[in-house]
């Protein structure tokens, strides 16, 4: 299993680590257009494969996309991150254009290839990738679900002052601060819903917390996180790679699921070998629903932005 990472900065390196840690891959490429960048994060990581105990290769590039071919999953990662005060959306003029060439070069050398997108704005940047190339739409993958999910469960664990391995939650809708949709109603503790815990005054604050959590870390680094994006894609990735046929929310291509057409948004799916192996339908409430269209409307107008 080689695995291409585009992009290796922070977000990137993480992805590329986490990966490599794992075990489960045969070769990581690492690519960047700085000169030297990628080569030299990836010989920084390949030298704690003896310590921590793994035997995937690493290898680092600059723009050299040949050093990508035959990858079974390519992660995007590239583009300019959120300052304090930005929102993901502003992004969209430079990154559109990175995320568009990217996506090109990466399918000219692995036309099999499955795509995670993580550049923001991620469910416009993920649309962007299902317009301007020609693979099936099950190959084409937004992160963000999968992170504000995590997110969605620390907090959840905080104010039960519990274990995050006992909680389980699900964030859908579009990976943006007003447009995520965490599910107190369905969240659990070991099964037990989570309102036979909190009040739902708290469960509000839990969410609204949620829905800020990567505005919170830009205003507190300065740039984007960059860890749980990292853990994520790499969850994702393993979860392809083993044919685990795992659950989790990420930005999928919607052609009439929860009554939605021409978008990518989050909502739960089952990630294997294929990539997406089928989209999995949630009775929402009707308040669910609503702010499902709504976030729905948000993401569009966004990608309206784009020059297709």
């Amino acid at each position: 299993m080689k695995i291409t990472v585009v992009g290796a900065g922070a977000v990137g390196a993480s992805c590329a680590e986490y990966i490599a840690i794992r075990n489960f891959a045969s070769e990581v490429v690492l690519l960047d257009i700085k000169e030297g960048f990628a080569e030299g994060k990836a010989m920084d990581l390949i030298q704690t494969a003896s310590l921590l105990k793994f035997d995937t290769k690493i290898t680092g590039s600059t723009s050299d996309y040949s050093k990508t071919a035959n990858s079974d999953v390519c992660v995007i990662t590239s583009g300019i991150p959120r300052k304090p005060g930005m929102t993901r959306e502003e992004l969209i003029g430079i990154n559109a254009g990175i995320v568009k060439s990217v996506s090109a070069s990466l399918l000219e050398h692995s036309p099999n290839t499955i795509i995670i997108v993580v550049s923001n704005p991620m469910d416009t940047m993920t649309y962007l990738v299902h317009k301007t190339t020609n693979i099936a739409k099950n190959k084409i993958i937004g992160m963000g679900g999968a992170l504000d999910s995590a997110r969605f469960k620390y907090r959840l664990a905080e104010a039960l002052n519990a274990p995050i391995s006992d909680i389980d939650g699900m964030v859908l809708g579009g990976h943006s601060d007003k447009g995520m949709i965490p599910l107190t109603r369905l969240a659990t503790r070991n099964s037990v819903p989570v309102s036979s815990f909190l009040s739902e005054e708290r469960l509000e604050k839990v969410a609204a917390d949620t829905k800020v959590g990567g505005a919170t870390l830009t205003g507190l680094l300065g740039t984007s996180a960059w860890y749980a994006p990292g853990a994520a894609v790499s969850a994702m990735v393993h979860a392809i790679a083993n044919d685990t046929q795992k659950m989790f929310p990420v930005s999928a291509f919607l052609e009439g699921e929860y009554d939605l057409n021409d978008i990518s948004i989050g909502v739960p799916v089952i990630l294997g070998k294929n990539g997406i192996e089928r989209i999995v339908k949630i009775d929402l409430s009707e308040a669910e629903n609503t702010k499902m269209q709504e976030s729905a409307t948000a993401v569009k107008k966004t990608n309206g932005l784009l020059e297709l």
